[in-house]
Protein backbone atom coordinates (compact mmCIF):
# COMPACT_ATOMS: atom_id res chain seq x y z
CA UNK A 1 0.00 0.00 0.00
CA UNK A 2 1.35 3.33 -0.85
CA UNK A 3 2.61 4.93 2.56
CA UNK A 4 2.16 8.51 3.91
CA UNK A 5 4.07 11.37 3.53
CA UNK A 6 5.28 13.19 6.24
CA UNK A 7 2.69 14.89 7.81
CA UNK A 8 -0.19 12.95 6.49
CA UNK A 9 -2.34 10.42 7.86
CA UNK A 10 -1.37 6.52 6.18
CA UNK A 11 -3.44 5.51 3.79
CA UNK A 12 -4.74 2.99 5.66
CA UNK A 13 -5.77 5.38 8.40
CA UNK A 14 -7.90 7.41 6.14
CA UNK A 15 -9.28 3.95 4.88
CA UNK A 16 -9.97 3.47 8.43
CA UNK A 17 -11.64 7.02 9.18
CA UNK A 18 -13.77 6.26 5.85
CA UNK A 19 -15.21 3.19 7.37
CA UNK A 20 -15.46 4.45 10.93
CA UNK A 21 -17.49 7.27 9.53
CA UNK A 22 -19.61 4.93 7.36
CA UNK A 23 -20.43 2.75 10.06
CA UNK A 24 -21.47 5.57 12.35
CA UNK A 25 -23.97 6.37 10.02
CA UNK A 26 -25.06 3.22 9.35
CA UNK A 27 -25.32 1.87 13.27
CA UNK A 28 -26.90 5.36 14.67
CA UNK A 29 -30.29 4.20 13.70
CA UNK A 30 -31.01 1.09 15.52
CA UNK A 31 -30.77 2.36 19.05
CA UNK A 32 -33.14 5.13 18.35
CA UNK A 33 -35.83 3.26 16.36
CA UNK A 34 -38.28 3.12 19.13
CA UNK A 35 -37.73 6.96 20.12
CA UNK A 36 -37.87 7.88 16.45
CA UNK A 37 -41.64 5.84 16.60
CA UNK A 38 -42.56 7.74 19.53
CA UNK A 39 -41.40 11.01 17.94
CA UNK A 40 -42.97 10.73 14.70
CA UNK A 41 -46.36 9.03 16.54
CA UNK A 42 -46.00 5.95 14.36
CA UNK A 43 -45.51 2.08 14.04
CA UNK A 44 -42.16 0.63 15.07
CA UNK A 45 -42.73 -1.39 11.81
CA UNK A 46 -42.84 1.64 9.68
CA UNK A 47 -39.51 2.66 11.20
CA UNK A 48 -38.06 -0.39 11.03
CA UNK A 49 -38.99 -0.31 7.43
CA UNK A 50 -37.33 3.35 7.00
CA UNK A 51 -34.19 1.85 8.12
CA UNK A 52 -35.20 -0.96 5.53
CA UNK A 53 -34.96 1.44 3.37
CA UNK A 54 -31.29 2.29 3.97
CA UNK A 55 -29.81 -1.15 3.30
CA UNK A 56 -31.69 -1.69 0.45
CA UNK A 57 -30.20 1.56 -0.83
CA UNK A 58 -27.03 0.85 0.21
CA UNK A 59 -27.05 -2.68 -1.22
CA UNK A 60 -28.68 -1.96 -4.55
CA UNK A 61 -26.82 1.46 -5.61
CA UNK A 62 -22.96 -1.23 -5.07
CA UNK A 63 -22.74 -1.82 -8.54
CA UNK A 64 -23.50 1.71 -9.53
CA UNK A 65 -20.47 2.38 -7.39
CA UNK A 66 -18.14 -0.48 -8.92
CA UNK A 67 -18.42 1.47 -12.89
CA UNK A 68 -18.33 4.70 -11.57
CA UNK A 69 -14.82 3.76 -9.33
CA UNK A 70 -13.80 2.01 -12.62
CA UNK A 71 -14.43 5.09 -14.78
CA UNK A 72 -13.32 8.26 -12.54
CA UNK A 73 -11.39 6.72 -10.00
CA UNK A 74 -11.88 5.18 -6.61
CA UNK A 75 -10.66 8.43 -4.46
CA UNK A 76 -12.55 10.37 -6.47
CA UNK A 77 -15.77 8.17 -6.02
CA UNK A 78 -15.22 8.03 -2.37
CA UNK A 79 -14.81 12.13 -1.89
CA UNK A 80 -17.94 13.06 -4.27
CA UNK A 81 -19.96 10.42 -2.71
CA UNK A 82 -19.15 10.88 0.91
CA UNK A 83 -20.38 14.39 0.25
CA UNK A 84 -23.26 13.40 -1.27
CA UNK A 85 -24.31 11.30 1.56
CA UNK A 86 -22.89 13.74 3.89
CA UNK A 87 -25.74 16.32 3.09
CA UNK A 88 -28.28 13.68 2.79
CA UNK A 89 -27.55 12.54 6.32
CA UNK A 90 -28.15 16.49 7.46
CA UNK A 91 -32.09 16.12 5.71
CA UNK A 92 -32.59 13.03 8.17
CA UNK A 93 -32.88 15.31 10.77
CA UNK A 94 -35.55 17.48 8.83
CA UNK A 95 -38.04 14.36 8.40
CA UNK A 96 -41.26 14.97 9.41
CA UNK A 97 -42.98 11.28 8.61
CA UNK A 98 -41.64 7.68 8.22
CA UNK A 99 -41.89 7.79 4.52
CA UNK A 100 -39.67 11.51 4.34
CA UNK A 101 -37.38 9.45 6.96
CA UNK A 102 -37.40 6.80 4.81
CA UNK A 103 -36.65 8.14 1.25
CA UNK A 104 -33.79 10.62 3.47
CA UNK A 105 -31.97 7.09 4.76
CA UNK A 106 -32.56 6.20 1.46
CA UNK A 107 -30.42 8.62 -0.18
CA UNK A 108 -27.58 8.38 2.45
CA UNK A 109 -27.68 4.41 2.52
CA UNK A 110 -27.17 4.87 -1.33
CA UNK A 111 -24.34 7.77 -1.10
CA UNK A 112 -22.48 6.21 1.90
CA UNK A 113 -22.40 2.64 0.02
CA UNK A 114 -19.42 3.57 -1.61
CA UNK A 115 -17.16 4.24 1.26
CA UNK A 116 -16.37 0.71 2.54
CA UNK A 117 -16.22 -1.07 -0.24
CA UNK A 118 -13.93 1.48 -2.30
CA UNK A 119 -12.11 0.94 0.87
CA UNK A 120 -11.93 -2.66 0.32
CA UNK A 121 -11.32 -2.03 -3.74
CA UNK A 122 -8.26 0.35 -2.67
CA UNK A 123 -6.87 -2.59 -0.59
CA UNK A 124 -7.19 -5.29 -3.27
CA UNK A 125 -5.62 -3.01 -5.17
CA UNK A 126 -2.48 -2.22 -3.15
CA UNK A 127 -1.80 -4.94 -0.97
CA UNK A 128 -0.40 -8.60 -2.10
CA UNK A 129 -2.65 -11.35 -1.57
CA UNK A 130 -1.31 -12.73 1.25
CA UNK A 131 -1.66 -9.74 3.37
CA UNK A 132 -4.56 -8.28 2.11
CA UNK A 133 -7.15 -10.49 5.23
CA UNK A 134 -4.46 -8.47 7.56
CA UNK A 135 -5.27 -5.23 5.71
CA UNK A 136 -9.12 -6.40 5.84
CA UNK A 137 -9.22 -6.51 9.66
CA UNK A 138 -7.30 -3.17 10.41
CA UNK A 139 -10.00 -1.72 8.22
CA UNK A 140 -12.15 -3.32 10.26
CA UNK A 141 -10.63 -1.15 13.25
CA UNK A 142 -12.72 1.68 11.59
CA UNK A 143 -15.60 -0.49 11.99
CA UNK A 144 -15.48 -1.52 15.38
CA UNK A 145 -15.03 1.84 16.81
CA UNK A 146 -18.13 3.33 14.26
CA UNK A 147 -20.11 0.68 15.48
CA UNK A 148 -19.19 1.38 19.22
CA UNK A 149 -19.48 4.98 18.92
CA UNK A 150 -22.71 4.93 17.20
CA UNK A 151 -24.23 2.87 19.36
CA UNK A 152 -23.33 4.57 22.82
CA UNK A 153 -24.03 8.27 21.03
CA UNK A 154 -27.50 7.08 19.57
CA UNK A 155 -28.96 5.87 22.24
CA UNK A 156 -27.76 8.79 24.61
CA UNK A 157 -28.50 11.39 21.87
CA UNK A 158 -32.07 9.68 21.65
CA UNK A 159 -32.68 9.81 25.58
CA UNK A 160 -31.40 12.82 26.48
CA UNK A 161 -31.99 15.02 23.48
CA UNK A 162 -32.89 14.02 20.05
CA UNK A 163 -32.79 11.55 17.61
CA UNK A 164 -32.26 14.35 15.15
CA UNK A 165 -28.89 15.26 16.55
CA UNK A 166 -27.75 12.22 15.48
CA UNK A 167 -28.04 12.40 12.16
CA UNK A 168 -26.66 15.86 11.68
CA UNK A 169 -23.40 14.79 13.70
CA UNK A 170 -22.75 12.22 11.06
CA UNK A 171 -23.55 14.42 7.73
CA UNK A 172 -21.09 16.76 9.25
CA UNK A 173 -18.79 14.28 10.03
CA UNK A 174 -18.90 12.67 6.30
CA UNK A 175 -18.28 15.80 5.05
CA UNK A 176 -15.17 16.83 6.91
CA UNK A 177 -13.85 13.39 5.42
CA UNK A 178 -14.99 13.73 2.09
CA UNK A 179 -12.32 16.74 2.31
CA UNK A 180 -9.66 15.03 3.87
CA UNK A 181 -9.37 12.34 1.66
CA UNK A 182 -7.59 14.75 -0.88
CA UNK A 183 -4.46 13.57 0.60
CA UNK A 184 -5.22 10.01 -0.33
CA UNK A 185 -2.90 8.94 -3.05
CA UNK A 186 -4.64 7.07 -5.69
CA UNK A 187 -3.95 3.11 -6.49
CA UNK A 188 -1.71 3.27 -9.08
CA UNK A 189 -3.82 -0.18 -11.15
CA UNK A 190 -6.63 0.90 -13.26
CA UNK A 191 -8.86 -1.08 -14.87
CA UNK A 192 -10.52 -0.99 -18.19
CA UNK A 193 -13.03 -2.30 -19.76
CA UNK A 194 -14.41 -2.43 -23.57
CA UNK A 195 -17.95 -1.09 -21.82
CA UNK A 196 -19.73 -0.76 -19.09
CA UNK A 197 -21.39 -4.27 -18.96
CA UNK A 198 -18.14 -6.06 -19.17
CA UNK A 199 -16.88 -6.24 -15.43
CA UNK A 200 -20.24 -7.56 -14.97
CA UNK A 201 -20.66 -10.22 -17.19
CA UNK A 202 -17.33 -11.78 -16.32
CA UNK A 203 -18.62 -11.78 -12.48
CA UNK A 204 -21.94 -13.62 -13.78
CA UNK A 205 -19.72 -16.15 -15.92
CA UNK A 206 -18.05 -17.23 -13.10
CA UNK A 207 -19.88 -19.54 -10.75
CA UNK A 208 -17.67 -18.94 -8.10
CA UNK A 209 -18.35 -15.50 -7.39
CA UNK A 210 -22.23 -15.88 -7.93
CA UNK A 211 -21.26 -18.41 -5.04
CA UNK A 212 -19.78 -15.92 -2.97
CA UNK A 213 -22.16 -13.35 -3.53
CA UNK A 214 -24.46 -15.72 -2.46
CA UNK A 215 -23.09 -16.35 0.70
CA UNK A 216 -22.71 -12.42 0.93
CA UNK A 217 -26.88 -12.63 0.92
CA UNK A 218 -27.10 -14.88 3.45
CA UNK A 219 -24.48 -13.37 5.68
CA UNK A 220 -26.02 -9.67 5.45
CA UNK A 221 -29.83 -11.42 6.43
CA UNK A 222 -28.18 -13.39 9.38
CA UNK A 223 -25.45 -11.13 10.83
CA UNK A 224 -26.65 -7.63 9.75
CA UNK A 225 -30.06 -8.31 10.26
CA UNK A 226 -29.87 -9.52 14.35
CA UNK A 227 -27.02 -6.61 15.10
CA UNK A 228 -30.17 -4.30 13.68
CA UNK A 229 -32.81 -5.65 15.46
CA UNK A 230 -30.86 -6.49 18.70
CA UNK A 231 -31.16 -3.23 20.47
CA UNK A 232 -34.99 -2.90 19.64
CA UNK A 233 -34.83 -6.43 21.20
CA UNK A 234 -33.26 -5.15 24.16
CA UNK A 235 -35.27 -2.17 25.06
CA UNK A 236 -38.70 -4.34 24.31
CA UNK A 237 -37.16 -6.94 27.35
CA UNK A 238 -37.56 -3.71 29.37
CA UNK A 239 -33.94 -1.77 29.07
CA UNK A 240 -33.61 2.14 28.33
CA UNK A 241 -32.52 3.36 24.56
CA UNK A 242 -29.29 4.10 26.20
CA UNK A 243 -28.62 1.02 28.08
CA UNK A 244 -29.72 -1.07 24.65
CA UNK A 245 -27.42 1.29 23.01
CA UNK A 246 -24.25 0.76 25.40
CA UNK A 247 -25.13 -3.33 25.22
CA UNK A 248 -25.04 -2.87 21.27
CA UNK A 249 -22.04 -0.67 21.52
CA UNK A 250 -19.94 -3.61 23.08
CA UNK A 251 -19.76 -5.45 19.83
CA UNK A 252 -17.84 -2.69 18.35
CA UNK A 253 -15.25 -3.32 21.29
CA UNK A 254 -15.60 -7.11 20.21
CA UNK A 255 -14.56 -6.70 16.30
CA UNK A 256 -11.81 -4.18 17.69
CA UNK A 257 -10.40 -7.18 19.89
CA UNK A 258 -11.04 -10.23 17.61
CA UNK A 259 -10.14 -8.33 14.71
CA UNK A 260 -6.23 -7.86 15.61
CA UNK A 261 -5.89 -11.88 16.69
CA UNK A 262 -8.01 -12.83 13.43
CA UNK A 263 -5.55 -11.12 11.56
CA UNK A 264 -2.93 -12.80 13.62
CA UNK A 265 -5.22 -16.49 12.84
CA UNK A 266 -4.95 -15.47 9.51
CA UNK A 267 -1.75 -15.76 8.58
CA UNK A 268 -1.16 -19.45 9.60
CA UNK A 269 -4.54 -20.93 9.52
CA UNK A 270 -7.15 -21.65 6.29
CA UNK A 271 -9.71 -19.33 5.67
CA UNK A 272 -11.70 -22.15 5.72
CA UNK A 273 -11.67 -22.66 9.44
CA UNK A 274 -11.80 -18.80 10.07
CA UNK A 275 -15.47 -19.33 8.63
CA UNK A 276 -16.11 -22.65 10.40
CA UNK A 277 -15.22 -20.14 13.99
CA UNK A 278 -17.34 -17.40 12.71
CA UNK A 279 -20.47 -19.59 11.78
CA UNK A 280 -20.74 -21.56 15.14
CA UNK A 281 -20.55 -17.95 16.59
CA UNK A 282 -23.30 -16.54 14.73
CA UNK A 283 -25.34 -19.80 15.57
CA UNK A 284 -24.47 -19.37 18.91
CA UNK A 285 -25.59 -16.11 19.39
CA UNK A 286 -29.49 -16.54 17.19
CA UNK A 287 -29.78 -19.61 19.99
CA UNK A 288 -29.09 -17.24 23.00
CA UNK A 289 -31.17 -15.01 21.58
CA UNK A 290 -34.12 -16.82 21.08
CA UNK A 291 -34.19 -17.61 25.32
CA UNK A 292 -33.58 -14.15 26.83
CA UNK A 293 -32.96 -10.67 25.33
CA UNK A 294 -31.84 -9.54 28.69
CA UNK A 295 -29.18 -6.57 28.77
CA UNK A 296 -26.74 -9.40 30.25
CA UNK A 297 -27.34 -11.76 27.66
CA UNK A 298 -27.29 -9.25 24.88
CA UNK A 299 -23.31 -8.57 26.26
CA UNK A 300 -22.32 -12.27 25.67
CA UNK A 301 -24.64 -12.18 21.96
CA UNK A 302 -22.68 -9.15 21.15
CA UNK A 303 -19.39 -11.07 21.71
CA UNK A 304 -20.41 -13.97 19.74
CA UNK A 305 -21.26 -11.53 17.09
CA UNK A 306 -18.24 -9.57 16.91
CA UNK A 307 -16.15 -13.22 17.02
CA UNK A 308 -18.37 -14.07 13.73
CA UNK A 309 -18.38 -10.65 11.61
CA UNK A 310 -13.87 -10.78 11.86
CA UNK A 311 -13.51 -14.40 11.29
CA UNK A 312 -15.94 -15.45 8.91
CA UNK A 313 -17.12 -11.84 7.49
CA UNK A 314 -13.58 -11.12 6.59
CA UNK A 315 -12.43 -14.28 5.43
CA UNK A 316 -15.36 -13.83 2.48
CA UNK A 317 -14.26 -10.50 1.89
CA UNK A 318 -11.01 -11.34 1.28
CA UNK A 319 -12.32 -14.11 -0.85
CA UNK A 320 -14.74 -11.40 -2.63
CA UNK A 321 -11.11 -9.52 -3.81
CA UNK A 322 -9.33 -13.18 -5.14
CA UNK A 323 -11.97 -14.64 -6.81
CA UNK A 324 -11.57 -12.44 -10.15
CA UNK A 325 -8.92 -9.75 -9.81
CA UNK A 326 -9.43 -8.58 -13.57
CA UNK A 327 -13.09 -7.08 -11.93
CA UNK A 328 -12.10 -6.92 -8.54
CA UNK A 329 -14.35 -3.61 -8.63
CA UNK A 330 -17.27 -5.47 -9.50
CA UNK A 331 -17.10 -8.47 -7.63
CA UNK A 332 -17.01 -6.18 -4.74
CA UNK A 333 -19.65 -3.99 -5.28
CA UNK A 334 -21.69 -6.94 -5.72
CA UNK A 335 -20.38 -8.39 -2.76
CA UNK A 336 -21.12 -5.42 -0.60
CA UNK A 337 -24.47 -4.98 -2.61
CA UNK A 338 -25.83 -8.72 -1.74
CA UNK A 339 -24.58 -7.83 2.27
CA UNK A 340 -26.92 -5.36 2.47
CA UNK A 341 -29.58 -6.50 -0.12
CA UNK A 342 -30.26 -9.07 2.06
CA UNK A 343 -30.05 -7.03 5.69
CA UNK A 344 -32.55 -4.92 3.99
CA UNK A 345 -34.97 -7.57 2.90
CA UNK A 346 -34.69 -9.80 6.20
CA UNK A 347 -35.15 -6.60 7.80
CA UNK A 348 -38.10 -5.73 6.49
CA UNK A 349 -39.57 -9.34 6.15
CA UNK A 350 -39.97 -9.47 10.31
CA UNK A 351 -40.63 -5.90 10.80
CA UNK A 352 -44.53 -7.07 11.91
CA UNK A 353 -42.81 -9.46 14.15
CA UNK A 354 -40.29 -6.99 15.63
CA UNK A 355 -43.34 -4.55 15.97
CA UNK A 356 -45.88 -7.63 18.14
CA UNK A 357 -42.32 -8.05 19.89
CA UNK A 358 -42.08 -11.80 18.72
CA UNK A 359 -38.32 -11.39 18.87
CA UNK A 360 -37.68 -15.02 19.95
CA UNK A 361 -39.26 -15.94 15.97
CA UNK A 362 -37.22 -13.68 14.74
CA UNK A 363 -33.84 -14.77 15.63
CA UNK A 364 -34.91 -17.92 15.58
CA UNK A 365 -35.15 -17.64 11.94
CA UNK A 366 -31.78 -16.16 11.79
CA UNK A 367 -30.44 -18.88 13.03
CA UNK A 368 -32.05 -21.25 10.56
CA UNK A 369 -30.58 -19.44 8.17
CA UNK A 370 -27.46 -19.28 9.65
CA UNK A 371 -27.06 -23.27 9.51
CA UNK A 372 -26.74 -23.38 5.85
CA UNK A 373 -24.80 -20.47 5.57
CA UNK A 374 -21.99 -21.83 7.62
CA UNK A 375 -22.35 -24.70 5.52
CA UNK A 376 -21.39 -23.73 2.25
CA UNK A 377 -19.31 -21.66 3.60
CA UNK A 378 -16.64 -23.88 4.79
CA UNK A 379 -17.02 -25.97 2.06
CA UNK A 380 -16.61 -23.77 -0.70
CA UNK A 381 -13.76 -21.69 0.61
CA UNK A 382 -11.77 -25.27 0.88
CA UNK A 383 -12.86 -26.32 -1.94
CA UNK A 384 -11.32 -23.00 -3.96
CA UNK A 385 -7.55 -22.23 -4.36
CA UNK A 386 -6.14 -18.83 -5.71
CA UNK A 387 -5.93 -18.77 -9.21
CA UNK A 388 -1.91 -18.92 -10.42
Amino acid sequence: MPSGSSGRLAPIRLLQLTAFVSTIDRFAMPPMLIAIALDLDASLTSVVQAAGAYFLAYGLLQPVWGIVSDSIGLVRTMRLTLLCAGLAAVACSFAWSPLALGIARAAAGGFFGAAYPASLIYLGDTVPPDRRQQGITRLMVGVAIGTGSASVAGGLIAQLATWRLAFVLTGVSALVLAWMLRRLPPPEETRTHRNLAAPFLAVLQSRTAVFVLGLAFLEGAVLLGVLTLLPAAVEAAGATAAVAGAVTAVYGVAVFVFAGIVGRLSRRQHPARLIALGSVSALASCAVLTFSRSPVVALLVTLLLGLAWTAMHSSLQTWATEVLPSARAAVVSLFAGSLFTGSSLATVAVADLADAGDYRTVFLLAGIVAVPLGLLAVWGRARWHRPG
